[in-house]
């Protein structure tokens, strides 16, 4: 006989988020938090569970979850699956326990919307459109279970199996949800180049760049997203101890990182329901450990340019879930130790600060270790990031949106003025606008302009020295009209005055 789903009494019905859910056909919901939910699901018949998913934030997994347990009131067990390093640094797991356990209460989220809280020391949300009633009496229906190991999991949720069925609660409840669409301005989609000093600094600016011009996409998890192609990033002057704005408006704190670093820096064993580590890739996936493949290269020939570290498996076409890092590079140049890493795909919101912290500290380690073995006392060069997909999801625009209004105008006044492109001196000789291009550093000319017409020279300058800072450009621009018109009534010129 063929199985469909008139032959079971239950059937999940997913509203909120469909293609990221295995449905089933029991009562039993199975929350696996960052273990891969299929790692589960092959222990188990269709009929043992009604849905099985992952849930990653606490503030953005929480309540569409909910949503799709209040549309199906059949519902009546969960089990919460937290076996991974990465639920103790999420939260989520442990957030909607307490919210099963401890409730919710009005308040405020992050960013200034009306939303219910979880009573919980994790910051979470639930959509405040869910009616506190509703809450409650999902609540009140809900028994429920915490496993720490697959096997544990799977144990409860044969024992919620075999319980004679249950009705359903009640009907299904279906609430409205706000949605937002952002105003793009034109801009090129492909090749962008941000700098900051700090990743903190050039976080916000990545982030202005993509929700400013970024093309609106959906994407393949039931969502859309905004997105920027091949979105360079220059960090060059992170401090050791990385730096945290205070307060601080970065999505990870010093504790978060101290749990994160570790999984680039270090090897991890295989553990079911885990996909890799980049630690694991890089220490051992390959028979090799690359890290240190790269110290002793680079030890052995200091300027060499095949200082690679690769994260990506050709049989990951095949397997799926491949890492977002795919490639880094390490070069030394001038007694600077640059990195460069590339990420196939990167959300720039929730997980490029993280990103760009562990690799900073995967550069001081190799930093380190090569004083520590050779004479070689390098300093820190740049950190750069080369995200290929650099986007923002949809359930994090608002967020973006206060990040922007209130830290971005902070940071673009900060600016110091510095241009590698070098200084420009204008004066006017003999009816004719005189520019003299200077480096950066010791002010040696190194090229000279002129000319009457100030559109003309502003064009040669540009196209000679292509990589001028666009504010630099724009007070070129300036100065050479103000040249031009004191040329034209006979008056002195003097720059910046």
């Amino acid at each position: 006989m063929t199985i469909t789903s008139s032959n079971y009494q239950f059937t999940y019905t997913p509203h909120y988020k469909p293609n990221q859910l295995i449905c089933g056909y029991g009562q039993t919901a199975i929350i696996t938090g960052w273990t891969v939910k299929q790692s589960v699901a092959k222990h188990l018949n269709p009929e043992d569970y009604a849905v099985i998913g992952n849930l990653y934030s606490p503030t953005r997994g929480i309540s569409p979850l909910i949503r799709n347990l209040l549309a199906n009131p059949h519902v009546r067990f969960l089990v919460i699956l937290q076996a991974t390093k990465e639920d103790k640094n999420a939260g989520g797991c442990q957030c909607l326990l307490d919210f099963l356990q401890q409730g919710f209460s009005q308040g405020k989220s992050d960013t200034g919307r009306d939303t219910w809280v979880i009573n919980s020391d994790i910051t979470g949300y639930i959509d405040i459109e869910i009616s506190a009633d509703a809450l409650e009496t999902l609540r009140q229906s809900l028994e429920y279970k915490e496993a720490k190991l697959i096997s544990e999991a799977v144990n409860y949720i044969k024992e919620f199996s075999h319980q004679t069925n249950k009705q359903p609660w009640g009907s299904p409840l279906i609430f409205p949800q706000l949605e937002t669409t952002p105003t793009v301005l034109p801009g090129p989609r492909y090749g962008h180049r941000i700098e900051g000093k700090t990743i903190a600094e050039t976080w916000v600016k990545i982030l202005h760049r993509i929700k400013t011009t970024g093309t609106i996409r959906p994407t393949g998890y039931d969502g859309k997203w905004q997105e920027l192609i091949d979105l360079t990033a220059v960090i060059t002057n992170e401090p050791t101890e990385f730096y945290f704005p205070d307060p601080n408006y970065l999505p990870i704190d010093r504790s978060f990182l101290q749990e994160y670093i570790p999984q680039i820096l270090d090897d991890a064993p295989y553990t079911e329901g885990v996909k890799y580590t980049y630690g694991q890739r890089l220490r051992s996936w390959f028979k090799k450990d690359q890290i240190e493949q790269v110290i002793n290269k680079l030890i052995g020939e200091i300027d060499a340019a095949s200082g690679v570290m690769s994260l990506w498996d050709v049989n990951d076409h095949d397997k799926g879930g491949s890492p977002c890092l795919n490639h880094i590079w390490m070069r030394v140049v001038e007694n600077e130790l640059s990195l460069t890493a590339t990420l196939r795909s990167n959300d720039m919101f929730a997980a490029w600060p993280a990103n760009a912290m562990g690799l900073r500290a995967l550069q001081q380690h190799i930093r380190d270790e090569i004083a520590k073995r050779s004479d070689y006392n390098l300093q820190m060069g740049p950190l750069i990031t080369i995200s290929q997909s650099a986007h923002i999801y949809d359930d994090t625009w608002e967020n973006v949106d206060k990040l922007i209004a209130n830290q971005y105008n902070k940071i673009i006044s900060q600016r110091d003025y510095f241009d590698p492109s070098g200084n420009f001196l204008i004066e006017v000789e003999d009816g004719q606008i005189m520019v003299k291009q200077t480096t950066p550093g010791s002010g040696e000319i190194v090229a000279c302009y002129s000319g009457k017409n100030s559109s003309k020279l502003i064009r040669e300058i540009c196209a000679a020295s292509p990589a001028i800072q666009p504010d630099h450009i724009g007070y070129l621009g300036i100065e050479l009209q103000k040249a031009y018109q004191c040329i034209k009534i006979g008056k002195q010129y003097i720059q910046d005055q």
